[in-house]
This record gives structure tokens, sequence and C-alpha cells, in this order.
């Protein structure tokens, strides 16, 4: 096997470790968006999601320390998730480079 050849499967197989790592992540993650609910003058904040069909609603709190907590939350999921985009199109680019060699 070429030296090419090495480094594509080298980095095959950390492609697919990060990828896995990251899908394990994912699981400990919330999904969904951040809703308010204004009541009087007090506001109240769910975290919406799907469920199949069923749309979820999970209070969060009314207090900003909480809100903010679930807040990073997201956007570490989303995050990930975008990174997870970016790994699986590179693991389709080395499958092409394999294939070719």
């Amino acid at each position: 096997m070429s030296i090419v050849g090495l480094l594509i499967n080298k980095e095959s197989i950390r492609n697919q470790k990060m990828i896995s790592e990251y899908e394990d992540k994912l699981i400990s993650l919330p999904k969904g968006t951040i809703k308010n609910k204004k009541v009087g003058d007090k506001t109240y904040y769910y975290l919406c999601y799907r469920e199949g069909k069923k749309v979820i609603s999970k209070y969060i709190g009314k207090d900003e320390e909480s809100l903010k907590q679930v807040q990073s939350l997201i956007e570490e999921r989303k995050h990930i998730e975008s990174m997870l985009k970016q790994l699986k199109k590179e693991r389709q680019e080395l499958k092409r480079m394999e294939a070719s060699l």
C-alpha cells in the first residue's frame, strides 16, 4: 500500500472515531427550541421538541440562570450537529479516495 493510501486509511479511522464520539455526546444534550410564555407580568420558559408525532413542552423555569444553562446546551448541540454534518461529508470524500486507489 502506498503512503497516500496509508494516510487516507488513517484519516478514515480518525474520522469514524470522531463521528461516533460526537453521536454519543448528542444523546446527552437536549434537542428542540426554547419558547417563552408570558402570564401576567411573569415569563415562563419551556423547552419544546418532538417525540415521534407528539410535541413535548418541558418546563425550564422562570429564572434567567436555568434559561442560560439550557440555551448553552442547545447551542452546543447545534455546533456538534454541524460538525457531524461536515465529518460525514469528509467520510464520503475519503471513501471516494479509497475507491480510486
